[in-house]
């Protein structure tokens, strides 16, 4: 016979689960996403990589952000890195509560698909097949990312088939486990010389187990509010999406020249000129650091010792979130007013067919046609990437640089490269 205590801890144990089981999966059909309520779902995220290794374990933590999250009406976060072994319950759970779900990269800073030297090996499938297990379960995992900017220069680009490899061969274990249809994509770099070439090489072929189920796009164009939808580049980048047969969206944006942002971008990604193609956009990002783009603070850093959690130096990574003024106001603000209903899944029919694969230019694109994916275990050199060669370029140090791209707008760049550039330097201290 079952004790009390036993059968109390049971019962809190299942509404602990309750959440997650409750919320409604998201799945990727045709160039859309869908509610498993037949609702189409548009991306209203912020990064959340708060520490080096896994922000998705510390439940009270959890809480504390996504009570304020509430009120911005976020319903998305994107985590860059966790630990598979890791017990991520309770924060999944907690989010899950409030209808936010969860975008997932699933390589660890030991296992990123290199540009210079690519390979797609067993370590590397061994390390993104743990975390898919990990997060599988949850009913708020949205989706999987299989690298973040690997191709962050434009003679970068034959590094593109190990990245389509590795979605190929996640999508496979996906489905041989018997798991949900959990979408696997790719977040890019903003290249203007590669557009676009890289996003509609992911997405091209006949055979849609080799392709990629989403596609994000990591953009700092819109920076100014004398800018608009025409002189922020966002009409170019519009028209190479109104082809595109799955799912796109800014899985990072949020650009900063001076303070404050205005996000007035979002005015487009959610609104009509932008979110019959558009599924929505991470706003980077929740936590402030050095660089400026926090939504939230923490407060000072007051520990006397200089940990893997204080991502710099100055900044806590944990306690009760403040909001930033005025940014977080005036991401609020937008999101207020922007809630597009889009189109019933019923009444949806995906027409899109697969872009044409594209063929290599003299401007930086030089993967072929739709050439044979690499095998697990292979390794290529593509090749010694300089800077010069790059519209797309930045450091951690100046993250905020900008250039002007080909499409007459403003990129800032840097701002992933720059974030894993100061994970890993927390690594060398331990």
């Amino acid at each position: 016979m079952l004790s009390k205590a036993l059968v109390a801890a049971s019962l809190i144990a299942s509404s602990a689960f309750r959440p997650i089981e409750a919320v409604p999966t998201v799945s990727a059909v045709g160039s859309k996403f869908f509610m498993s309520n037949g609702t189409q779902f548009f991306i209203k995220g912020i990064a959340y990589q708060k520490t080096p290794d896994d922000p998705l374990i510390d439940t009270k933590q959890c809480q504390r952000d996504v009570a304020l999250m509430k009120t911005l009406a976020a319903n998305t976060i994107r985590v860059y890195h966790v630990d598979p072994s890791g017990d991520h319950t309770g924060c999944m759970s907690a989010f899950a509560d409030a209808g936010i779900y969860l975008l997932l990269d699933l390589d660890t800073f030991n296992t990123v698909i290199d540009p210079i030297v690519a390979s797609w090996n067993q370590t590397q499938y061994s390390a993104y097949t743990k975390v898919m297990d990990a997060f599988v379960t949850f009913n708020n995992t949205l989706g999987f990312f299989v690298g973040n900017e690997v191709i962050a220069m434009n003679n970068q680009s034959l590094a593109a088939p190990y990245i389509k490899a590795a979605a190929r061969d996640l999508k496979a274990y996906r489905d041989a486990k018997g798991y949900r249809k959990i979408p696997v994509g790719y977040s890019a770099a903003d290249i203007a010389e590669l557009r676009p070439a890289l996003q509609n090489y992911l997405a091209c072929g006949t055979n849609s187990s080799e392709s990629i189920d989403m596609f994000g796009l990591n953009a700092y164009e819109w920076c100014e509010a004398s800018n608009n939808f025409q002189t922020s580049g966002y009409s170019t980048l519009n028209s190479y999406a109104q082809i595109y047969n799955v799912p796109i969206f800014f899985s990072e944006t949020g650009c900063r020249t001076s303070p404050p942002r205005l996000f007035q971008d979002q005015s487009a990604i959610l609104g009509p000129q932008m979110n019959q193609y558009w599924s929505g956009a991470i706003i980077y990002e929740w936590i402030e650091e050095a660089n400026g783009y926090g939504l939230i603070s923490y407060g000072p850093n007051k520990s006397a010792t200089v940990t893997a959690s204080d991502i710099l130096g100055g900044y806590s990574v944990a306690g009760t979130p403040t909001p930033m003024s005025p940014d977080f106001s005036n991401l609020q603000a937008q999101w207020k007013t922007l809630n597009p209903t889009g189109v019933a899944s019923s009444d949806y029919k995906p027409t899109m067919t697969p872009p044409p694969c594209p063929a290599s230019t003299a401007g930086g694109w030089l993967v072929d046609g739709n050439v044979a994916l690499p095998s697990l275990g292979q390794t290529q050199q593509t090749g010694t990437a300089t800077a010069a060669t790059a519209t797309s370029t930045g450091t951690a140090a100046n993250p905020s640089s900008t250039k002007a791209g080909a499409s007459g707008g403003k990129e800032i760049t840097g701002m992933s490269v720059g974030l894993v550039a100061v994970m890993l330097g927390f690594m060398y201290w331990l």
